[in-house]
C-alpha cells in the first residue's frame, strides 16, 4: 500500500524532466493560515471532492460533509487530515483571470464582426489542428459554427485567453459561454513577445498594456496576436445560473477568490492549496486547484479566478506577483513523497 501511495503521490509531481523536489510543512509555517475562513474554503473543496476517486480521498470528502456542518470544524478537518507540501521551489508566479462580459450578437451586422465558434466536429481531442492565422482567415464560415459575433477582435482574443464569458445580446439576453477545446497548438505569450521586441517593458506588461497597445497599433497589433497559433472554441451552457461561476477544468463551477487553475502535472486537480501572494494586493488564502489554462506551466504557479465583470478583469489583469504555494495532501501521500532513507 506504501508503495502505490508513493506512486501516485510521484505521479502528481513529475514531469518529462523527472521527479520534483518535495517538502511537507507544518501548518505553523503557514503565513496567515490561522486568520482565514477555512469553512468558505472548504465549502469550495466539497464542489469537486466527490470526482476525487482515488482511495485516500474519498473518506476525506465524506469527513469534509461532515466538518461542513460545523463552520468552527473546517479549519479542524484541514489540519487533522492534510499536510502542506511545497513542491518546487519558490518564488511562484501568481496571474489572475476573470470571466469577462461582453457586448455580442446572434448574428453578423456591421458593429458585431467577430465571431467566436463551436467546436468544429471533426477536431479530435489532443490533435494539432489548423492555426489560429488559418482559422481567423475564415476556414469555418458559412458552417453554423459561429456562438455569438463580437464587436471587438481584441476582446473576442482575450476571451479565449480567459476561456469562459458572458455575453450580452441586444435585447438584454445573456448567452453564457465556455472553454470546449483547443486546436491544439502551443499557447505563445503575446506579452512576451512585445516585451522581447522592446515594445513594452517587463513590468509594464499586463492584459491592459497589451489591449491599449493592439488598439493605437490596429495593423502591427492584429500581427501579433496572431502569432500566438492557439485557438480555442466555445460551447454555449444554458443551464449555468447566472449566480454560478464559469466552468472550470473539473466540469463544475469555479469560486471568485477561492479557484484557481495549475499545471496538473504538479499540483493534483481538487486539492486545496494554499497560496502566499505577494505583492500589490497581497494574499493569504486556501484554494482549491479546479481549473487549468494554457499558459499555467510548472510546480509554482498558478492562475487565481477573481470573479465576473469589468472589476474583475481590472484587478486579474494586473496580477504577476510572486510568493510561495503549498499543496494540502492527505497525510500518507504527503510524506510519501519524501525521499527513502
Amino acid at each position: 500500500m506504501r508503495a502505490l501511495v508513493r506512486a501516485l503521490a510521484v505521479c502528481a509531481v513529475t514531469a518529462a524532466s523527472g521527479a520534483a523536489s518535495a517538502q511537507v510543512l507544518e501548518f505553523e509555517a503557514l503565513d496567515g493560515w490561522t486568520k482565514d475562513d477555512h469553512a468558505a474554503a472548504l465549502a469550495t473543496f466539497r464542489q469537486t471532492c466527490d470526482l476525487l476517486k482515488e482511495p485516500d480521498w474519498q473518506p476525506l470528502c465524506r469527513l469534509a460533509a461532515e466538518a461542513a456542518e460545523r463552520p468552527e470544524a473546517a479549519r479542524e478537518f484541514f489540519e487533522l487530515f492534510f499536510r502542506p507540501v511545497q513542491v518546487g521551489d519558490p518564488p511562484a508566479l501568481f496571474t489572475g483571470y476573470y470571466e469577462p462580459e461582453l457586448d455580442g450578437s446572434p448574428i453578423r451586422t456591421p458593429r458585431f464582426a467577430w465571431p467566436i465558434y463551436a467546436r468544429p466536429p471533426e477536431l479530435q481531442d489532443g490533435a494539432v489542428w489548423r492555426t489560429r492565422a488559418e482559422i481567423e482567415s475564415g476556414l469555418l464560415a458559412g458552417r453554423g459554427l459561429e456562438i455569438a459575433w463580437l464587436d471587438d477582435p481584441v476582446e473576442a482574443f482575450f476571451l479565449q485567453v480567459q476561456g469562459s464569458g458572458r455575453i450580452r445580446m441586444p435585447d438584454g439576453r445573456v448567452v453564457r459561454v465556455g472553454y470546449a477545446g483547443k486546436n491544439g497548438h502551443p499557447y505563445v505569450s503575446v506579452g512576451k513577445e512585445m516585451v522581447r521586441r522592446g515594445l513594452l517593458r517587463l513590468e509594464e506588461a499586463s492584459a491592459q498594456t497589451i489591449r491599449a497597445w493592439v488598439r493605437r497599433n490596429p495593423a502591427e497589433g492584429a500581427a501579433l496576436l496572431a502569432l500566438n497559433p492557439s485557438f480555442v472554441f466555445f460551447r454555449r451552457l444554458p443551464q449555468l445560473g447566472a449566480d454560478r461561476g464559469p466552468i472550470g477544468a473539473m466540469g463544475r463551477s469555479i469560486t471568485t477568490l477561492r479557484s484557481i487553475a495549475v499545471d496538473p502535472l504538479f499540483t493534483p486537480l481538487g486539492a486545496p492549496v494554499w497560496v502566499e501572494k505577494d505583492g500589490h494586493r497581497p494574499l493569504r488564502r486556501l484554494f482549491v486547484a479546479q481549473d487549468t489554462g494554457g499558459a499555467i506551466k510548472g510546480m509554482q504557479r498558478a492562475d487565481i479566478f477573481y470573479g465576473t465583470g469589468a472589476m474583475a478583469g481590472e484587478v486579474a489583469g494586473e496580477v504577476k506577483d510572486g510568493g510561495r504555494m503549498m499543496v494540502l495532501l492527505p497525510i500518507d501521500r504527503a510524506y510519501a513523497m519524501l525521499p527513502e532513507n
